[in-house]
């Protein structure tokens, strides 16, 4: 605004309307020239102004190119968040976009090798299990469960086929104990077979030059006599993504807890995948004992337990875990803890009313006493609704794996086919990494860890568990020789049930699981089987535990 009147010089005063209209016309005298071309004379600003006004421009030229490369940076950065979208999208519905059919895992195979796309125990499941169900590698049996046939007449059932004994199999394995081996790459000889020719062994102790305290625990004294070989000796006796509780005991022992979320009974809900099915505290503790009934020793010491979750949890519980604790409707002290699934009131573990069931898993030495190596499982599953693994797709995959350390040397490759045999027993599907202990090198066993996926499915055999070992076709000697006596002499259940009976929760398992397992081991000696009928290159690839 201009002020009432204006000073001209020193000749008097002119009122606000004369120095408006003059104002005007003054601007618009400017305009015309611009207009013209001829732009007007602009005063030059005064060196004060100057000074004030330039880097007011330059920060204002500034902040503009920085808003244009934050607008190009972000338009740049959409465009390729949609570009890979698409490209997944289309690759993972096989949409067609791209052009042209991409396997949804793994490499795309060219020449000779495109009918060998299919897994081996896809090939194994059409040329020997006729009878299987669907075609996802799995085999219904077809006994239903005792529950559905109770109070009704039991249909008559056809005569079982008599015990088949494998003399074929057996022929081989005696074979290699008087030292006459046959030509057969599948099965390892005695000679090579570290359970039978024992090489060193140190301990944990040993290695680290330690002996136990003198008020040392059971578990230390345990920790400390952890060999390269296995966990525990021969003679011994027996002693994640889910809520597990790491008790602290007052000598400083730990152990880690699984409670009880389901009855023995219940199995894994149908349309549940393996990566979405609860865990089971009781599955943990039957692994171990079949572990060690198998002659494995690689799997840590579970026991069964009940707790009272009022005096033995809550009350010595310390964090946010505290405020998960609720009362249920039916009055029974609940909580759900912190974890990535299945950690919320819907599902919630509840005592009855207070006292609790589960699982109590040694722990394993101290990362400071003996690290641990975690190695991504040749065999991992996709962990995808629709997308497979390379090992589904790719026939010839163990081919690659041999060719790969450590599985091309040593006793690693037969150490992933035991585990196929253990978790086939089981029936766990969730093995995507394994442990090895870091300062025995890569000649040391596989951990067996984490078995609370297992025993889901009773009537239901997953064939793909198999897949190591029906693709590379090959076994140890003491491995084939353990699964022959359970299937000619003893049944595999009867030992299991017996090892089981003496734990403070049994029974752990429901009969029709333990029936399972003897089933299983028919099919895996009919998997040996058909590896050495196919055998064509006898000693050529041998695989040993020392070489």
């Amino acid at each position: 605004m201009l002020q009432a009147c204006a000073k001209v010089g020193a000749t008097g005063y002119l009122t606000s309307r004369s120095v408006s209209g003059w104002a005007r016309a003054r601007w618009r005298r400017r305009w015309r020239g611009a207009r013209d071309g001829k732009r007007s004379p602009t005063p030059e600003p005064s060196s004060e102004g100057r000074s004030a006004a330039a880097p007011r421009r330059r920060t204002a030229r500034i902040m503009l190119n920085m808003k244009l490369k934050e607008r190009l940076a972000l338009a740049i950065s959409a465009f390729l968040v949609l570009f890979t979208l698409m490209l997944v999208v289309d690759i993972q519905m096989d949409y067609g976009i791209s052009g042209h059919r991409v396997p949804l895992h793994g490499r795309v195979r060219i020449g000779d090798d495109l009918d060998k796309g299919r897994s081996a125990y896809i090939e194994f499941r059409k040329r020997f299990l006729q009878k299987s169900n669907g075609s996802n590698g799995s085999r219904e049996f077809e006994q239903s469960a005792p529950s559905e046939t109770s109070g009704a007449e039991a249909e008559p059932r056809t005569p079982a086929a008599p015990l088949d004994h494998y003399e074929d199999l057996l022929r081989i394995v005696n074979a290699q104990l008087q030292g006459r081996e046959e030509d057969n790459p599948v099965v390892v000889p005695p000679h090579h077979d570290l359970n039978v020719l024992r090489p060193e062994n140190p301990t944990i102790g040993e290695m680290e030059d330690l002996e136990p305290s003198v008020n040392a625990s059971n578990l230390e004294k345990f920790q400390l006599r952890i060999a390269q070989h296995e966990l525990y000796e021969d003679e011994q006796k027996e002693g994640g993504t889910q809520l597990k509780l790491i008790i602290d005991y007052q000598n400083g022992v730990q152990a880690l807890f699984k409670p009880m979320r389901f009855a023995r009974d219940v199995q894994t809900l149908p349309n549940h995948f393996y990566f979405s099915d609860y865990e089971r505290h009781n599955a943990e503790i039957a692994a171990f004992h079949l572990d060690r009934i198998l002659g494995f020793r690689r799997a840590m010491p579970v026991i069964g337990r009940v707790l009272n979750m009022t005096t033995e949890i809550y009350d010595v519980t310390e964090g946010d875990i505290l405020r998960t604790f609720f009362v249920s409707p039916a009055n029974n002290f609940c909580f759900h803890g912190k974890c990535s699934y299945y950690c919320d009131t819907g599902h919630a573990i509840c005592g009855n009313p207070d006292m609790l069931e589960g699982s109590f898993a040694a722990f394993l030495p101290s990362s400071d006493l003996a690290g641990r190596k975690v190695w991504r499982h040749p065999w991992r599953r996709s962990y995808h609704k629709r997308r497979k693994a390379q090992w589904e797709l790719q026939s010839d995959y163990c081919d690659t794996v041999r060719t790969t350390p450590p599985y091309d040397s040593g006793r690693r490759l037969l150490d992933l086919m035991d585990m196929s045999i253990f978790d086939f027993l089981t029936g766990n599907m969730d093995r995507h990494h394994y442990e090895t202990f870091k300062m025995f090198g890569n000649d040391t066993f596989t951990l067996h860890l984490d078995q609370g996926r297992a025993f889901g499915k009773a009537f239901h055999d997953e064939l793909s568990i198999l897949a190591p070992l029906l693709q590379c076709c090959v076994v140890r000697h003491t491995t084939l020789t353990t699964l022959l006596k359970f299937n000619n002499g003893t049944p595999l259940s009867k030992v299991l049930r017996e090892s089981m009976r003496a734990d403070p929760v049994s029974p752990i398992l429901w009969e029709p699981h333990l029936a399972a397992v003897d089933r299983r081991v028919g099919l895996i000696l009919d998997a040996i089987r058909k590896c050495v009928d196919k055998s064509e290159s006898p000693l050529q690839n041998e695989v040993n535990d020392f070489v």
